[in-house]
């Protein structure tokens, strides 16, 4: 009412228009406004006036619109049962969406306080940890220092009685006459063998090998579990072993290896790998002749050496840790020839294993009556037990002496394999 344009119309209020229709009034044509709407053209899909039937609409099916109203209805009532569904369905699914958000937020707020609590117990058992480690330090610099101090009281006063026995000695040797050298010898003698025999370490009893490994696992700390440990041991070449069943011999082509313990300068195992742990392996012969070793960090403070060498020979075999030698270094490593497998059978004799013949022969240099070349039970030559026909050893894992087959004389011992 306050604008030009509608100041002159009825308003009213919706609440008084529910009841008001415009179902009893009639509808005109579009096209011919004195015409009312009261046919439905099937073929269109739209209602017309009887000027359209005649005009544009002549040849399509059409009826009264009172005709038709029931079946066109009941299929939008279809189509709206079917979209209410939908309209049910999707506001579930907000309803749904709207639940979810809620409790991801209550959520998100629940484990951003678990976080701020871990974090702040995490931060606390670090610190701990940080303490109970300079502390660690504190008593590791300590106790370093007072042996320190002990060794170096010891060393002193030992210092100052032999200067007082060489002076004293000195002194007698050129201000003394002749009696009075020979009435004191015995006691100064002793004096200095006595100081002589007294045993000292001629290095620091203790080094400065304090170390801070952060990958080192620490335990539990307030229930957290931690890294970071103070390492007070340093790997000694000299109390280094080496450890093998078989660490002087290997076979040509064949993989062996033996083992390097690394300990500390008490002899105490490591504990921990990342030593600097170096091998070669030089054929004594030939120069040129090297074998590549591959060298396993077992991270216990041992290492496993593994290598196969393609000649046979004598090599020389060094093992230094920190570039010095370690206990049995540089030592001798014999290689001898591929192992050689029996190509003969493990029989007890040669008139059983192929079965009476007579030219069958065997490598024991047994031999039987009546012309056959091998041997058999209880006759001449026979070794007396089970033993192989290619060269008469008698234990079943060993190595060929012979060799390869060769002559005719070995392929007619191989003739009792093929029988």
């Amino acid at each position: 009412r306050r604008q030009k344009k509608t100041a002159s119309h009825a308003v009213v209020e919706l609440e008084n228009m529910k009841d008001c229709s415009q179902a009893g009034k009639p509808l005109f044509c579009p096209s011919h406004p004195t015409e009312e709407l009261r046919l439905f053209c099937e073929q269109c899909d739209q209602p017309v006036c009887r000027d359209c039937i005649v005009d544009g609409h002549r040849q399509h099916l059409y009826d009264f619109t009172g005709n038709v109203i029931h079946r066109h209805g009941n299929s939008l009532r279809e189509l709206l049962k079917s979209t209410q569904q939908h309209v049910g369905t999707l506001e579930d699914v907000l309803d749904q969406i709207e639940d979810v958000g809620s409790a991801i937020r209550s959520r998100a707020e629940a484990v951003a306080a678990e976080i701020c609590l871990f974090a702040s117990g995490y931060m606390k058992a670090i610190e701990e940890h940080r303490d109970r480690l300079l502390k660690q330090l504190e008593d590791l610099k300590v106790q370093k220092e007072n042996l320190l101090h002990l060794q170096k009281a010891q060393l002193e006063q030992l210092l100052l009685d032999m200067r007082t026995g060489v002076e004293f000695t000195e002194r007698l040797l050129t201000s003394g006459s002749d009696l009075e050298i020979l009435i004191t010898k015995g006691v100064v003698a002793n004096r200095l063998e006595r100081l002589n025999s007294v045993a000292y370490s001629a290095r620091p009893s203790v080094d400065n090998g304090i170390q801070f490994s952060p990958q080192e696992r620490a335990g539990q700390c307030c229930g957290y579990e931690i890294f970071g440990a103070i390492l007070n041991k340093v790997v000694d070449p000299a109390k280094c072993t080496l450890q093998g069943e078989d660490l002087h011999n290997a076979r040509q082509n064949q993989l062996t290896g033996f083992t390097v313990l690394c300990n500390d300068t008490t002899g105490e195992r490591m504990g921990t790998g990342g030593d600097a742990v170096r091998v070669t392996i030089t054929h004594k012969d030939r120069r040129d002749c090297t074998v590549k070793p591959t060298v396993c960090d077992n991270g216990d403070g041992t290492y496993h050496i593994s290598y196969s060498p393609e000649e046979p020979g004598l090599y020389a075999v060094c093992v230094c840790v920190k570039g010095q030698h370690v206990q049995g270094s540089p030592f001798t490593l014999t290689v001898k020839n591929k192992f050689c497998k029996h190509q003969g059978v493990f029989h007890c004799c040669t008139f059983c294993s192929s079965g009476g013949q007579k030219a069958a022969r065997c490598a024991c240099g047994g031999t039987m009556p009546g012309g056959y070349q091998g041997c058999g039970h209880g006759h001449k030559g026979h070794p007396g037990c089970p033993h192989w026909s290619c060269c008469g050893q008698v234990m079943k894992s060993s190595e060929c002496l012979r060799g390869p087959p060769s002559d005719t004389s070995q392929r007619s011992l191989l003739r009792t394999v093929a029988l």
